[in-house]
């Protein structure tokens, strides 16, 4: 990667992170969704098309991923944008199941870093509450932007972009020394590939866990599976297909309903 590379996909790890300056919906539940992440980093390296199929794998496995009370177990912008960075710069040569098992790694080294980093940037920032307060008691309220933005931005800012650039300045380092491809085993890639392939359908079978919550939903399901691999119908027209099915169950389940109110 180039030095502006870097500095671009790290900027965007700090924008893509609980309270950035450009906000939560921007910010966290925008530029650091894996799709929307994969995307920009795809943009920026000049590999759209291969961000992309990997950003769709690690969507699909952080699709549950939350943050509840502010508790952040897996920081999603660092494991993302570092995972996706990642994949391209090592990934070359490979195929691409290969690919998006090099990306979980990356990902997942991204994600325990970041995990961290959160860590310190909540103990760096407890200091604050006392500057705050300090003007609070004065009566300064204007300078209350000065802890609360000023420095909680600073504090945000150096705990993400600087050891971001870090990694990816070490990452770029480590694939300037020979073809990444070429340098590992037959059975690493063999590995990767088939972790890489297993992903996707882990993450799906992780979302279907909690939609299906009835035996028949599972039916449904499969029926709908079945049209789209054996029947080579498209999702939209099997999305037709439900809709009219849902609308013919529904006027027929009130019919019925209509009958037995009528009949008692």
């Amino acid at each position: 990667m180039q030095i502006y590379q870097i500095i671009l996909i790290a900027l965007f790890v700090y924008l893509g992170s609980i309270g950035s300056v450009v906000g939560n919906t921007i910010g966290w539940y925008t530029l650091g969704r894996p799709l929307v992440a994969s995307l920009v980093v795809g943009i920026i390296m000049g590999d759209v098309q291969t961000a992309i199929l990997v950003g769709i794998s690690l969507q699909i496995m952080y699709m549950g991923n939350v943050t509840p009370g502010g508790a952040v177990a897996w920081d999603l912008s660092y494991a993302t944008y570092i995972g996706v960075a990642g994949a391209l710069v090592f990934g070359k040569g490979l195929d691409i199941t290969e690919i998006i098992g090099l990306a979980v790694v990356f990902a997942g080294i991204g994600g325990l870093i970041g995990q961290i980093m959160w860590n310190i940037s909540y103990a760096l920032n407890l200091p604050l509450n006392i500057v705050a307060r300090r003007y609070a008691d004065a009566g300064e309220t204007k300078k209350m932007f000065i802890p609360n933005l000023v420095l909680g931005q600073l504090i945000g800012f150096g705990c993400r972009f600087i050891p971001a650039v870090i990694l990816l300045t070490s990452m770029t380092a480590a694939s300037a020394q020979g073809d990444f491809a070429s340098l590992i085993p037959g059975w690493v890639t063999t590995a990767l590939g088939i972790f890489g392939g297993m992903m996707a359908a882990l993450g799906m079978g992780i979302i279907l866990s909690f939609l299906l919550k009835k035996k028949y939903h599972i039916v449904i399901f499969l029926a709908g599976f079945i049209l789209i691999t054996y029947f080579n119908l498209t999702t939209m027209a099997v999305a037709v297909v439900a809709t009219i099915i849902a609308v013919l169950y529904y006027v027929i389940n009130s019919d019925l309903e209509t009958k037995r109110g009528e009949s008692l």
